[in-house]
């Protein structure tokens, strides 16, 4: 995996959270290319990429597969140890309860997410599974967010 790091000279996106979701709308697309539920995630800790990871449910036939689920793994193997203190996750769609509880127990500080999800959503089900110091935005890069994601399942329709 490259090591991307966020530099406002070589950025026009002044915006570090629209850089990073950017970032992680490439890993959706990945996802998607592989016919699966395109959501992308990036985990970035004192201002660079540390950890990619993109839905991989059907490629491995495992319902944890999720985008945050790998890019949690990732992240505590680069850092070698299990808490993702002083990192940021971001993603393209809100985390469902399953990953909102690995998120909470590894205490990751922020999660960035671009689109909600009205069905499976941690926030509307589970709202306390996160870390009680773990700060969440939404709604970062939404319409880019929620196109992927919509345009996917009117193909599949």
């Amino acid at each position: 995996m490259s090591i991307s790091y966020y530099n406002e000279n070589d950025s026009k996106d002044v915006n570090p959270d629209n850089y990073f979701m950017k970032q992680a709308l490439v890993e959706a697309q990945k996802a998607g290319e592989r016919d699966e539920v395109p959501i992308g995630a990036v985990i970035v800790c004192q201002g660079r990429i540390i950890a990619r990871g993109h839905n991989l449910t059907e490629t491995l036939t495992d319902v944890t597969a999720h985008a945050e689920m790998q890019a949690i793994t990732a992240a505590a193997q680069f850092l070698g140890g299990k808490y993702l203190t002083d990192c940021t996750l971001y993603v393209t769609v809100e985390p469902c309860v399953m990953c909102a509880g690995a998120l909470g127990w590894s205490q990751i500080s922020r999660i960035v997410y671009g689109t909600s999800d009205e069905k499976r959503g941690f926030s509307r089900f589970a709202p306390a599974a996160l870390h009680p110091k773990t700060e969440v935005f939404s709604g970062v890069l939404e319409e880019e967010c929620s196109k992927i994601m919509k345009d996917f399942f009117k193909r599949k329709r």
